[in-house]
């Protein structure tokens, strides 16, 4: 899954729904209070980052405060339920993605909240390249040397974001592709798990490039390969996982914005417009760009279609992999 994957899938969604996104005139009175704006993850993630960004432009656009807040637990499900239950009048956000949309109801037999029916698209946010990244003392220099490690008779580990989380299904379809075998240890946030794997507690693991980019600059962490169809260019120099002699592999994490449920569709697209604007602007792009991360931006029909397709597409690896988070 690439990000030029994810422009596509916005551009037709886009096309199918511009009419109805541009119907409805906007709420004038909205907002004359502070905006709430939830993270399902800890401060200093790829998903935090790019919130704090985009919400700072947002506030001045809408000509109100914009606070962000951190919520993190149980794979963006406590996120995920405040902001189901919040009240459906424009003023709580939510920064979700895969998790939250597309992958907790294939993981979750009783999931508390139900993505389809509790949570309003509002646009997408920020596509989030992974890179697999290894501690520098690990004695793990390139892909052969990773892959050999994880085939050898011990099984090896990983740091994982938990059970089901995007960065733990490419790592999974990352082993399948070569028989390889490690166990996951599963981490409640980017930051954490990173230090790990900087530290050497963990050997490995697939990372927000947005997140383990400092650290790779840093000489903190070997960034070994990435999974997508050509380089990055944020980190040039290291090879995509065909080039660096594994199996053709794509994977990227995405994030958009949602609301709860029965926001009323001039506020949800009013919302949308301030988002999109904002991830147009300049300096949002180069400040996104500089950390790693591609803006996206939508409309709120074009999300849910996205969504939808991403639903059934990590629905698919998931039954076949078998994988539970209970």
């Amino acid at each position: 899954m690439t990000t030029s994957y994810i422009r596509r899938a916005l551009l037709v969604a886009a096309l199918t729904g511009a009419a109805a996104f541009s119907a409805p005139a906007p709420a004038a009175d909205f907002p004359d209070h502070p905006i709430r704006w939830l993270v399902p993850f800890s401060p200093g993630g790829g998903s935090d980052i790019a919130t704090r960004i985009v919400a700072r432009h947002v506030g001045d656009s809408l000509g109100q405060t914009v606070v962000v807040e951190n919520r993190p637990g149980a794979a963006t499900i406590v996120a995920a339920q405040e902001t189901a239950r919040a009240a459906p009048d424009g003023y709580t956000l939510m920064t979700a993605g895969m998790s939250t949309l597309a992958l907790n109801p294939w993981l979750y037999k009783n999931l508390p909240y139900d993505p389809a029916r509790n949570l309003t698209p509002v646009s997408t946010l920020v596509a989030l390249p992974i890179v697999l990244v290894v501690s520098p003392d690990s004695g793990l220099a390139d892909l052969p040397a990773v892959m050999a490690y994880l085939r050898s008779p011990k099984p090896g580990s990983y740091a994982s974001l938990g059970v089901g989380s995007p960065h733990h299904l490419a790592m999974e379809l990352f082993l399948e592709s070569f028989g390889g075998r490690a166990t996951a240890i599963p981490y409640k946030g980017t930051p954490p798990a990173l230090q790990d794997v900087a530290s050497g507690v963990v050997p490995m693991m697939m990372a927000d490039l947005a997140a383990a980019r400092p650290l790779i600059q840093a000489g903190k962490l070997r960034a070994i390969a990435v999974p997508s169809a050509r380089r990055s260019v944020q980190l040039p120099d290291v090879p995509t996982f065909a080039e660096a002699g594994g199996h053709v592999f794509e994977a990227a994490a995405w994030q958009g914005v949602v609301a709860p449920a029965g926001t009323p569709a001039p506020i949800v697209e009013k919302l949308s417009r301030a988002i999109v604007a904002a991830l147009q602007s300049p300096d949002v792009i180069k400040q996104l760009t500089l950390q790693g991360m591609e803006p996206t931006g939508s409309t709120p029909q074009a999300f849910a279609a996205y969504a939808g397709e991403e639903y059934k597409r990590w629905g698919a690896v998931i039954r076949h992999k078998g994988i539970s988070a209970e």
